[in-house]
């Protein structure tokens, strides 16, 4: 068993069968063997830049969603009792395997590639896009498999890659993906970096998440065998959905997988989006128990599992209040069947297809299933 799941104090809890093949069978719009799609351009014209910018070799690596537990956590530098760890946010496999909850999963196997090979000529650019699988909540910006672009420079002797570098790397990759676009960042921290950034697209003068960034932790360059020493680099990970939705004017992230051939034939280029309507949603309010401290990711992520296929048809849940068990009175107690480990949350289900108005016995039916399913 992985160190972390014993250091968390609860083994992992396996997808289904038929949930682990629904994750396998979804499309990843990032890779042309599965179709084209816009995407795939933000990828092309990234690699593009960089590797011209700095003369690099591209390598640009696809691989398969199932990875290891100790390339997704334990070799970036994550900590034994790391939240993200949870069985909560992380869709387990196996004790030893998972979805991949970022395409930084792939960089400890790529990294131990590079030390495994002839000593490069020039700086190596590994370039990592794919689809990803977290627990996440549900609104108009966030999707429980969202698209990723790891960029990962890398450089053995010579000068060694520094913040100017990583400021340049920076500047080139948004003029890129979002020309035109002003852009900032912030201190933070991330396990495989060291003094890293977040970087924020400025967009209708409000600032957008798009991408985390810093030089690369020796730490992490040690563990694939390349000694940091005489190896210094650079690592980005950059969320393609929002980038492509800042780029085209996109307003809904369902919007990406649409079949709606209006929809489909504009998410092939990177031209602005054209509205093709404007459907009222139907709103449906639920009060029901759950467990103590269930936050919106979670929620979000038991709507997903209760709706199947069509969790598309929802466009938000929110949270519009929470009251602990002590706070009830005797007769909403009795109403929930509610125990003292539970709390009562009021929730809002928004349901809008992107292609339809639906019914009103639609819109009751969607909303039963999904009491129905965070009641159990």
């Amino acid at each position: 068993m992985s160190t972390s799941l014993v250091a968390s104090g609860s083994r992992p809890q396996p997808l289904s069968l038929p949930a682990l093949v629904d994750a396998l069978s979804l499309r990843d719009l990032t890779d042309p063997a599965q179709g084209p799609h816009a995407l795939q351009l933000l990828v092309t014209d990234a690699a593009a830049a960089l590797g011209e910018l700095w003369d690099a070799d591209v390598r640009l690596l696809r691989s398969r969603p199932v990875v290891a537990v100790e390339d997704n956590y334990d070799r970036l530098g994550y900590e034994p009792g790391a939240v993200s760890r949870d069985v909560r946010y992380t869709r387990y496999v196996s004790d030893t395997t998972m979805l991949r909850s970022h395409t930084s999963a792939g960089v400890p196997p790529a990294l131990r590639t590079l030390s495994a090979g002839p000593a490069p000529s020039r700086d190596v650019l590994l370039v990592l896009p794919g689809i990803c699988h977290r627990r996440d909540s549900i609104d108009r910006l966030h999707t429980g498999t969202p698209h990723q672009l790891d960029v990962w420079l890398l450089r053995r002797g010579g000068r060694r890659l520094d913040h100017d570098d990583l400021h340049l790397l920076v500047t080139t990759l948004v003029h890129a993906v979002l020309p035109g676009t002003h852009w900032r960042w912030t201190a933070t921290s991330h396990p495989y970096t060291i003094g890293g950034r977040e970087v924020e697209a400025i967009h209708g003068g409000q600032p957008v998440e798009i991408a985390e960034c810093g030089p690369a932790a020796p730490e992490v360059l040690a563990a694939a065998g390349l000694s940091p020493s005489e190896w210094s680099g650079l690592a980005l990970g950059m969320g393609l959905d929002r980038v492509l939705m800042l780029r085209k004017g996109i307003p809904d992230i369902r919007l990406l997988r649409s079949a709606d051939p209006r929809v489909a034939a504009q998410l092939l280029d990177l031209a602005p989006y054209q509205p093709v309507s404007d459907l009222p949603p139907a709103r449906r309010d639920i009060s029901v128990a759950v467990a103590a401290g269930s936050d919106a990711e979670l929620l979000g992520d038991r709507v997903r599992e209760a709706l199947g296929p069509d969790a598309d048809l929802v466009e938000e849940v929110a949270v519009l209040s929470t009251t602990p068990y002590a706070d009830l009175p005797a007769a909403a107690r009795e109403r929930l069947a509610i125990r003292p480990d539970q709390e009562n949350v009021l929730l809002r289900l928004v349901l809008r297809p992107v292609d339809r108005t639906l019914t009103s016995e639609e819109a009751n039916t969607l909303r039963d299933r999904v009491a129905a399913a965070l009641s159990t």
